[in-house]
């Protein structure tokens, strides 16, 4: 039983990580304002995390986690896929998608642990549209595939970005353009 309290309480810690990144940054995230949301003491906070840095950090490892289509890393995933993918993450999660952006913008910045995650990703996510691109098109070169994986991958943070400041943007209209901008004279 209080097992199952501890998870309930971590989850509304996180959760209300997440919606304090997404809406007030990293500034505005602070302890105080974590446990008010969550409605929990300090203490629990502590007792289940060591920081602040950490509850977040486990927010950037969720909105990582949650962009993945194939978070097994079987290497089976197709271009369509990543960009789908992508398109349900940030129509469907938009607190995450949030909170992947402003970290992304603001929080790598001052904090070298956030910064190196989101440049791993970053590279990992080029790294698989770049495989997805070579499985689909082989006899592309691989600074070819490389270019417009990394060109894909940045477009798409930026379509991401558009959404977040503007919410009616239709994210799936404008990642399928790129998908196929993507692939032209192949």
């Amino acid at each position: 039983m209080r097992y199952k309290a501890g998870l309930e309480t971590r989850d509304r810690i996180l959760q209300a990580t997440r919606k304090l990144i997404a809406s007030e940054g990293m500034d505005g995230t602070t302890i105080k304002a974590i446990c008010d949301l969550a409605g929990v003491l300090p203490g629990s906070f502590y007792n289940l995390f060591d920081s602040k840095e950490q509850a977040i950090l486990s927010v950037v490892r969720q909105a990582i986690d949650a962009v993945d289509p194939d978070p097994d890393h079987r290497g089976t995933d197709t271009l369509s896929d990543l960009v789908e993918a992508y398109i349900k993450f940030v129509t469907e999660q938009g607190d995450l998608a949030r909170v992947y952006i402003r970290l992304a913008i603001s929080g790598s910045a001052n904090t070298p642990e956030i910064w190196g995650r989101t440049m791993r990703h970053h590279q990992g996510r080029v790294a698989r549209f770049a495989a997805a691109i070579s499985r689909e098109h082989p006899m592309m070169g691989d600074a070819e595939t490389e270019r417009r994986a990394e060109t894909l991958v940045t477009a798409l943070n930026g379509v991401t970005l558009h959404k977040v400041m503007d919410p009616d943007f239709d994210v799936s209209v404008h990642a399928r353009a790129l998908l196929t901008d993507a692939l032209a004279g192949v």
